[in-house]
């Protein structure tokens, strides 16, 4: 094979081995496949095809062409469409995948073929798919990976890119966010609950409803004994029976809760509803929520509900600078810091405590693949929940929802501290000895300078403090905290360098947060270790991860999300290069904006074909300027 093809060749290799399956080059085993590329050259000849690469993957076939050069991926006919011209078809990587996925759609019984054409190398490269059956070929979006076609991902892909068929997690999130928009309303309407109690209310029904002594027939609108009182005494009796310790902290739930005993609204029975409110809401909890919360173990569902409130509230969130995190965003920066089930995790932000879970869970999965016995699995998971994830939450009404969150996670001991934690005692906090640090700080509380304490760079300095030497970190912000506008911020940010070490900066997808506002990044240190100024740091365009805004959704991902991140991972751990576009490496100075568009520099040299194009674009424009009687425009100075 020519030299000239080589690396394009390893470039797919890699990516193939990436899937653990097997595939054949230049041809297939596969026997019906074998006899129908009999006949089938690309030269139109009648010899035998030859495909790069062939493999199987569940009932779907898929067929690679590649080709050295980007500008020979795909032909078009003058109709838009995909050329099968013989030398469009020997020429271009995807016309020669589709030639041969069409021509044994047409000649066997494989009627689901991807075609993929790929060109290019591991930096600078085109995956360019196509499905194809024996009617019909159907371009898709071009890919950065070949992540989709893994066993488990590429019925998703089919079904959502090519069937154009609603991902069922999407569905369920419609429905999630329906549900949550209905209880609101109704918590409004039947218990005229202001927006601080609704989800103090439904956290209170979800812990009762984990009683087994508890019923949802006991609730009869008793004035002496009192639906509030009986839904109280239940989840008191809940959070004894899974030990939540200390003591105050169970007091400083339960007083959260106490107020549903006695309010007259909620423990009176409704002409309209024929029951209390307290009645209403815990049946609509059972039988519409608590099973979403129990099925979707990823999911912060209770933070999403919050979210919701928060939403509908008209304000409240915003004036605190409250943004939950996206749980998709929580999970990529669990695996930023490359979190292990030996890692101790802080929080000192926790909100609904999204990052606590995500850490559980991925700390969970990862004690499952360890070599050790099925008790000591049991034994160091429960090790991970009682003593490995460390919060902190300032707000009372936030720190309740944290807990009744993680109890209903199944750790009813996890070490929540409802405290100020810019102002705490650090070396208390550091007795934590915490390896990983995760965090979305309140946002834009640096209003003045009585408050200039409270900035983004503020938080995160005082978290790096906070860890154990060489600790990981990842926090999400608003970009403008990696620039410093302000005196402060620039000496923060000389502070930060000074003693902790940035590891990159990912800027996210602007709608990430949708409908708050905010232009997010994500930015990665080690703590406890002096920035070397020769570092070179990675700074990434992350905007396009795949997610996109669905109407009366929000922001859902698309089938191309895992792709996406995989990429992104893929090169933040070197694992693959990629073009300055996407990820940049420079070293930094404390004035710099640490952000990939302040260091980005275009590394591709144009082609020949993008010179032309540039050239007819420019001579198309000249005709045209001249033609209207503007040839001014191209007078040579001083004539």
């Amino acid at each position: 094979m020519p030299n000239e093809i080589t690396l394009t060749d390893q470039f797919v290799r890699k990516n193939l081995d990436s899937l653990n399956l097997k595939y054949d080059e230049q041809g297939s085993s596969i026997k019906e496949v074998k006899e129908a590329l009999k006949n089938g050259s690309k030269t139109g000849k009648g010899g035998v095809g030859k495909p790069e690469f062939v493999l199987q993957v569940k009932d779907f076939l898929i067929v690679i062409e590649d080709k050295k050069d980007n500008d020979k991926n795909i032909k078009w006919t003058d109709e838009k469409e995909i050329s099968l011209e013989t030398k469009a078809k020997t020429d271009y990587a995807t016309n020669g995948a589709v030639h041969y996925a069409k021509h044994i759609a047409e000649n066997s019984s494989f009627k689901k073929i991807f075609a993929i054409g790929i060109t290019g190398d591991e930096k600078h490269h085109i995956i360019q798919p196509v499905y194809v059956t024996d009617q019909e070929i159907i371009i898709l979006d071009e890919l950065e990976t070949l992540e989709n076609f893994k066993e488990e991902n590429i019925e998703g892909y089919y079904k959502t890119e090519v069937l154009k068929e609603t991902p069922s997690e999407q569905i369920e999130l419609q429905e999630i966010i329906q549900l949550s928009k209905q209880l609101h309303e109704d918590l409004r309407n039947y218990g005229q609950l202001s927006e601080h109690e609704k989800p103090l209310v439904v956290s209170a029904i979800l812990l009762a409803l984990q009683d087994v002594n508890f019923s949802v027939d006991m609730l009869i609108g008793n004035q002496v004994s009192k639906d509030g009182k009986k839904i109280f005494d239940s989840l008191s009796n809940y959070l004894d029976e899974v030990e939540v310790t200390p003591d105050f902290k169970k007091r400083t739930i339960l007083d959260q809760f106490s107020f549903i005993k006695s309010r007259v609204k909620l423990n009176q029975i409704d002409s309209n509803l024929g029951k209390t409110p307290l009645r209403y809401f815990t049946e609509f909890i059972k039988d519409k929520i608590l099973t979403a919360i129990k099925s979707n173990i990823k999911e912060d569902v209770l933070g999403r509900f919050y979210g919701e409130f928060v939403k509908y509230s008209g304000g409240d969130g915003k004036g605190l600078g409250i943004v939950l995190t996206p749980s998709h965003i929580t999970d990529l920066m669990c695996d930023l810091v490359d979190l292990k089930p030996n890692d101790i995790v802080l929080d000192p932000c926790s909100g609904t405590a999204g990052f606590l879970i995500s850490a559980m869970h991925k700390m969970l999965e990862k004690v499952d693949t360890l070599d050790l016995s099925e008790d000591d699995k049991t034994e160091y998971k429960k090790k991970i929940k009682q003593n490995q994830l460390h919060g902190i939450e300032i707000r009372e009404d936030l720190y309740t929802i944290a807990t009744t969150n993680m109890i209903l996670r199944g750790d009813g001991k996890s070490n929540l501290r409802r405290m100020d934690f810019i102002n705490a005692d650090i070396e208390d906090i550091q007795k934590i000895n915490a390896t990983v640090g995760l965090m979305n700080p309140p946002y834009s509380q640096a209003k003045n300078e009585a408050t200039a304490h409270l900035s983004e760079l503020s938080f995160i300095i005082r978290l790096l403090d906070s860890l154990a030497p060489n600790a990981r970190c990842a926090v999400i912000v608003p970009q403008s905290t990696m620039i410093g506008k302000t005196k402060r911020d620039k000496e923060n940010k000389k502070h930060l360098l000074k003693h902790h070490t940035l590891e990159a900066v990912i800027t996210l997808n602007k709608e990430t947060f949708y409908g708050v506002g905010t232009n997010p990044c994500i930015a990665v240190f080690t703590a406890h270790e002096p920035h070397d100024p020769e570092k070179r740091v990675k700074f990434f365009n992350f905007e396009d991860d795949g997610y996109v805004v669905r109407k009366h959704i929000g922001l859902v991902a698309t089938e191309l999300a895992k792709d996406r991140k995989k990429k992104l991972l893929d090169v933040y751990f070197d694992k693959d290069e990629a073009p300055t576009s996407f990820m940049v490496k420079s070293t930094i100075k404390a004035t710099d904006e640490w952000l990939h568009s302040f260091y980005y520099f275009n590394d591709e040299i144009p082609s020949v074909e993008d010179f032309k194009k540039t050239m007819a674009d420019y001579l198309t424009f000249e005709f045209d300027m001249r033609s209207h009687g503007k040839e001014y425009l191209f007078d040579k100075e001083g004539e």
